[in-house]
């Protein structure tokens, strides 16, 4: 069967991989303890007819079917199974309308999101989604998972600027949903019923996004303070007394410090953590500013510094973004052999912020394991990224635990297993606890409708 398979796809699709050593490049995203296999092919199609045509042979043999765009995802949501067909939409990357007077674009998956925002910058518009990946990872994924990104305190998450989706099916019919208009609540939201299913529903093989008049330049600056705690209670008195920022974002020690050593940038590595926060409001800016500062001072900031200039004001958005890339160097460097992080992902009500930042330090205390916390304090949603070593099965042990607690106190505090990174292999569990008996069959019932041969990455989310 394999051969067919093999050799119907190779009549649907020139770009068909089989040979092993590239295969295994095609196997896992960036999440690491979430399971993966082996592809038994990868097809990358540059068509929907293309990928209606891999589902229509996928379909009839009976071999699930795992869509990946840049990998760059955090949950295993994009990582192959055993047999696989894995279908890679990279290679469908055009910007195929911008159309300025209407604020719309409509783009194909492999679009990366860095080349979307500026194109449309160039129109004077802007795509606000930005995930820390937004300069690899593409729109079909953060479609796929509903990313968000350092603006969403503000301006939302994937979710809000989808207006259409082209999706093929399981048995490889099209569907379209959606709209270009303002406006428009005909029928079933089918296009938001696609946007975080994680290749489970359908193959996104196009889609309508809204755009946004570009904003003003941003004022930005930093609130230094002794405890990571003072930061969770600035973040509140910020959010409740009326402040709008377009990006409020915390740091804690452990982070800084990597940072600093990855890439020197006069970090204050002494504090216990730092807000960064940045407002676009044109010509309130300035005082809206001084009121977060002010915010920040009443809950005992030690410092607080205002950017002189975009290029300061750049340099600490970088400082943010090299988090992720940071932290992994220090994995490597407490655990040359194998280290790694397992990164966490709940978001809370704003006002539970101190008590998970509290939990999260007493539970890395409990187990002996490094833990930091960076994350989109604005919007209560925090990453703690735990350390590891992948070669010592304590290590890997105590990882597993410190992460299962700390998704039990995000739920506990009313909170979701999953603000922005989408659930993938690694939180299914979770999901099954978060949305309860009734919520997971009516899951399984959509699944059932639009999937009833179970090929659409099976094995992801429930």
């Amino acid at each position: 069967m394999d051969e067919q398979l093999i050799a119907e796809l190779r009549a649907a699709v020139p770009d068909v991989v089989t040979d092993p050593d590239r295969l295994r490049s095609y196997r896992r995203d960036e999440a690491d303890l979430a399971e993966h296999g082996e592809p038994l092919v990868v097809v990358r199609p540059r068509t929907t007819g293309q990928v209606s045509s891999v589902l229509r042979a996928a379909s009839r043999h009976g071999v699930p079917v795992v869509a990946q765009g840049a990998r760059t995802g955090l949950s295993g949501a994009a990582n192959a199974i055993d047999g696989a067909i894995v279908l890679s939409l990279t290679g469908m990357d055009e910007i195929l309308e911008l159309d300025a007077d209407n604020r719309i674009a409509v783009v194909q998956p492999g679009v990366v999101n860095a080349d979307l925002r500026r194109a449309a910058a160039a129109c004077g518009l802007a795509y606000p989604p930005d995930p820390g990946s937004w300069e690899t990872s593409t729109i079909g994924g953060n479609v796929a998972t509903n990313a968000g990104g350092m603006c969403c305190v503000k301006y939302g998450v994937t979710s809000e600027y989808v207006l259409g989706l082209e999706v093929v099916l399981a048995d490889g019919e099209v569907l379209s949903c959606g709209r270009r208009t303002a406006k428009g609540v005909a029928g079933y939201d089918l296009t938001h019923l696609f946007v975080g299913s994680e290749g489970t529903l359908g193959v996104i093989t196009q889609i309508t996004l809204r755009l946004r008049p570009a904003p003003p330049s941003s004022l930005t600056m930093v609130a230094v303070f002794g405890t990571v705690a003072a930061a969770g209670a600035a973040v509140e008195a910020i959010m409740t007394g009326g402040g709008q920022p377009s990006m409020l974002e915390l740091l804690d020690r452990v982070h800084l410090n990597a940072i600093e050593e990855y890439q020197p940038m006069g970090l204050p590595t002494e504090a216990a953590a730092i807000l960064l926060a940045a407002v676009d409001t044109g010509p309130q800016a300035t005082a809206d500013l001084a009121a977060i500062a002010s915010a920040c001072r009443r809950v005992q900031a030690l410092e607080v510094y205002t950017a002189t200039d975009a290029v300061e004001a750049d340099a600490l958005l970088a400082a943010r973004r090299l988090a992720h890339p940071a932290l992994e160097g220090l994995a490597t460097k407490l655990f040359p052999a194998g280290g790694g992080l397992i990164i966490d992902d709940i978001a809370v009500p704003r006002t539970r912020l101190v008590e998970l930042i509290e939990g999260v330090e007493r539970i890395a205390a409990e187990h002996d394991m490094t833990v930091g916390l960076v994350g989109h304090a604005g919007d209560g949603n925090l990453h703690p990224n735990i350390v590891f070593d992948r070669t010592d099965p304590s290590s890997v042990q105590r990882g597993r635990r410190v992460f299962d607690d700390i998704m039990a106190l995000g739920l506990a505090l009313g909170g979701t297993s999953t603000g922005e990174h989408g659930i993938g292999s690694l939180k299914r569990d979770w999901l099954a606890r978060e949305a309860g008996p009734v919520g997971l069959r009516v899951h399984r019932a959509i699944k059932a409708a639009l999937d009833p041969g179970n090929i659409l990455n099976p094995g992801k989310l429930f």
